[in-house]
């Protein structure tokens, strides 16, 4: 498992200091059914946006 996750995604709830992610966990899913062939292909699950 990764030690960190980055993300520059600042309106997220899970953004943290030094662009690091704190979620609990990570759930990324493919745009186009099981596969995906680059990271255009995908979207982070786990955004939440900051309120």
């Amino acid at each position: 498992m990764a030690k960190d996750v980055l993300c520059e995604v600042n309106n997220c709830t899970h953004w943290g200091s030094g662009n690091k992610c704190n979620a609990e966990a990570i759930y990324v899913v493919s745009k186009k059914g099981n596969q995906a062939n680059n990271s255009e292909e995908t979207d982070c699950q786990t955004f939440e946006q900051e309120v």
